[in-house]
């Protein structure tokens, strides 16, 4: 069986966001993200709930930060990576709205812009 690793490509501001990530951290979204392009889901890897299907966010808590990459599995023929942050949030689990109003604007724009 031949397994087909699909393209991770990144939204360029979700890119410099996720670089100011520890290395530790990134590193670790990166393998996730491998995962996904083979067509698996990592352990970190969760539907984001409220964005439609095929959109998932890789959670990690690192040196006790809260760190988050939302990718749409869905968009083209690759692995799209939409946002990346550090939670501050201290209010639970939830994600805050603005984060959530961001990702839905950029999913939206770059929808369009692969028509």
């Amino acid at each position: 069986m031949i397994r087909t690793t699909r393209p991770v490509s990144w939204i360029k501001v979700a890119r410099k966001e996720f670089e100011t990530f520890p290395e530790g951290a990134r590193s670790i979204c990166l393998t996730a993200l491998i995962i996904a392009a083979e067509g698996g889901k990592a352990d970190i890897a969760k539907p984001m709930k409220g964005m439609g299907s095929g959109v998932f966010e890789l959670a990690l808590t690192h040196r006790g930060d809260a760190f988050r990459v939302v990718y749409a599995v869905q968009i083209a023929d690759g692995i799209w990576v939409v946002h990346a942050f550090q939670k501050k949030s201290k209010q639970g689990i939830k994600t805050p709205k603005r984060e959530t109003d961001l990702i839905n604007e950029r999913l939206k724009r770059l929808k369009e812009m692969l028509r």
